[in-house]
């Protein structure tokens, strides 16, 4: 395992590994916690009460984040016919159908989310290998397969801060939520909308406590984790 250098070991100092903390000391502390020269980005990770193997347990859904993630997020949409003027309009970066599937193959990935209309599944259904592993592949479950008249939503939705969660193989959901730089309370908003729309997302498989532990960090910084009262006050 390896071993943090001497400022993280420094900062660590900060937490009180016997404490759980409120989500508003939280992002106080992880915010002056974090010694990153840049604007790092403030994660949330949720241990869940669900067992990944179960079909019928499986964590997934979209969340809109009201004060965005601080970064410009490049949408990419695979379609053809009258539907490009529709994207293109409303704001999506690359258009196309071929040509994009194409520059994919190739090795191409400038882009943080892509979106596709129905008819052109069969084309990108081979980039499979290549986006599902990054998380780009569009599908109807994370709202990013939709029909030609969706696409001004989807695209304008992206932009504002739309965020995917989804279960991984060891229970847990990783997410962002900001930077650094953000107001304490904008910060505090996301943390709710996050919180609020994994809630709404919960499996009818679920049985007991379904967030089991919730903890906050910065990209380069220690993890506080959150009172479980606190977070789901914030949240409700």
């Amino acid at each position: 395992m390896a071993k943090h250098g001497k400022k993280y070991q420094e900062i660590s100092k900060l937490v009180d590994k016997s404490k759980t903390y409120s989500v508003e000391e939280a992002v106080d502390l992880a915010k002056k916690a974090s010694y990153a020269a840049f604007d790092g980005t403030v994660e949330l990770h949720l241990k869940m009460g669900v067992d990944p193997r179960s079909a019928d347990q499986q964590v997934r859904g979209v969340v809109l984040l009201p004060n965005g993630l601080g970064k410009r997020t490049r949408v990419l949409v695979f379609t053809q016919g009258e539907a490009i003027k529709l994207a293109e309009e409303a704001g999506a970066d690359y258009v196309g159908g071929d040509e994009l599937v194409k520059r994919i193959e190739d090795g191409w990935l400038e882009f943080d989310v892509s979106v596709a209309t129905p008819d052109m599944m069969p084309k990108v259904a081979k980039l499979g290998r290549i986006l599902g592993r990054r998380g780009l592949m569009p599908n109807p479950k994370s709202g990013t397969m939709v029909p030609p008249q969706d696409l001004p939503r989807v695209v304008s939705e992206a932009r504002m801060g739309r965020a995917e969660f989804r279960l991984d193989r060891t229970a847990v959901i990783h997410l962002p939520i900001g930077k650094i730089s953000f107001d304490n309370d904008k910060l505090l908003e996301n943390v709710a909308a996050v919180v609020e729309a994994i809630v709404k997302a919960k499996p009818s498989g679920a049985k007991g406590q379904y967030i089991k532990s919730v903890s906050l960090c910065t990209s380069m910084g220690p993890g506080f984790k959150l009172d479980m009262g606190s977070l789901l006050s914030l949240a409700s």
